[in-house]
C-alpha cells in the first residue's frame, strides 16, 4: 500500500488551512514536508515498499520549494530596500523645480507655468487646449512648431483662467497627440498605504516617480509656489 503525501496518516500531521497548505516560513514548510514524508514511509506496505526514487523526488521538491521561498523573501527584502533608497533620494530633491509628464494643470489663477511638448514631426498649426471642469476651452497658440522639444508658457491672467484644475491636450496639423511636461515645485515625497511612492508637485498634484522627466534644481521662484 503506497500512501500519498496528502492522504491517510499524513493528513493528521498537516495543518488545517481550509484546503491549502501554506507555511508561515521556510522552516515551517520544511517541517511540514518532513512530517508528511515520515508518515508516508511509516504507512507504506512492507511487502511492496515504495520506489526509493519517489522519496528522492519528494526531497528534491522540498528543496526546490525552500529555494523558491528564500528567493521570494530575498526579492521582497531587496524591493523594500530599493523603495526606501528611492524615497530618500527623492526627498533630497524636495524644494526643487522638476518637469513631469501630465495631462492636467492645477493653477492658482495668476502664476505663470512653464511647460513643453515634444513633436515627432513639424506641425504647421499647433495649439495647447486647456479644458476646465465647466467644459470651457482656453487655447495657447504655438503656431508653426518644428519637430523636437517645443517650450511654451501658460499665463493664467492672459488666458483668463480662474483658479482650478484643467485637462490639457496638444492639437497639431499632423494629428499626433504629443505629451506635455509641466514645471512645478516638488513639495513632498510620501509612501501610500499600498506602499508605492507618491510625489506632490506644484501645478500638477500627486504623481508617481515615473512621471518625472527632469530635475531643474532649486530656484527663488520655486520657493514662492504654493502646494496645489
Amino acid at each position: 500500500m503506497t500512501v500519498s503525501l496528502l492522504n491517510n496518516g499524513a493528513s493528521a500531521n498537516a495543518p488545517a488551512t481550509g484546503g491549502s497548505i501554506t507555511g508561515n516560513s521556510a522552516s515551517a514548510t520544511s517541517d511540514m514536508f518532513t512530517k508528511l514524508l515520515v508518515a508516508q514511509i511509516k504507512n507504506q506496505d512492507p511487502l511492496s515498499p515504495s520506489d526509493p526514487a519517489q522519496f528522492v523526488q519528494q526531497l528534491t521538491q522540498l528543496s526546490q520549494t525552500e529555494s523558491l521561498q528564500n528567493l521570494s523573501s530575498l526579492t521582497s527584502a531587496n524591493a523594500s530596500v530599493l523603495q526606501s533608497m528611492q524615497v530618500l533620494a527623492l526627498g533630497a530633491q524636495v524644494g526643487s523645480d522638476v518637469m513631469a509628464e501630465t495631462g492636467t494643470l492645477t493653477t492658482d489663477g495668476s502664476t505663470k507655468v512653464h511647460a513643453q511638448t515634444t513633436l515627432s514631426a513639424t506641425s504647421s498649426s499647433t495649439r495647447v487646449v486647456l479644458t476646465g471642469i465647466d467644459g470651457a476651452k482656453h487655447n495657447v497658440n504655438l503656431g508653426v512648431a518644428a519637430a523636437g522639444t517645443v517650450p511654451f508658457t501658460i499665463d493664467p491672467t492672459a488666458l483668463g483662467l480662474p483658479a482650478g484644475t484643467y485637462t490639457m491636450t496638444v492639437e497639431t496639423s499632423t494629428k499626433e497627440n504629443p505629451p506635455v511636461d509641466l514645471q512645478g515645485r516638488l513639495n513632498s515625497v510620501r509612501l501610500s498605504s499600498a506602499g508605492s511612492v507618491v510625489l506632490n508637485i506644484g501645478n500638477i498634484g500627486e504623481v508617481a516617480p515615473t512621471a518625472i522627466t527632469a530635475f531643474n534644481g532649486k530656484s527663488t521662484a520655486s520657493a514662492t509656489q504654493s502646494s496645489l
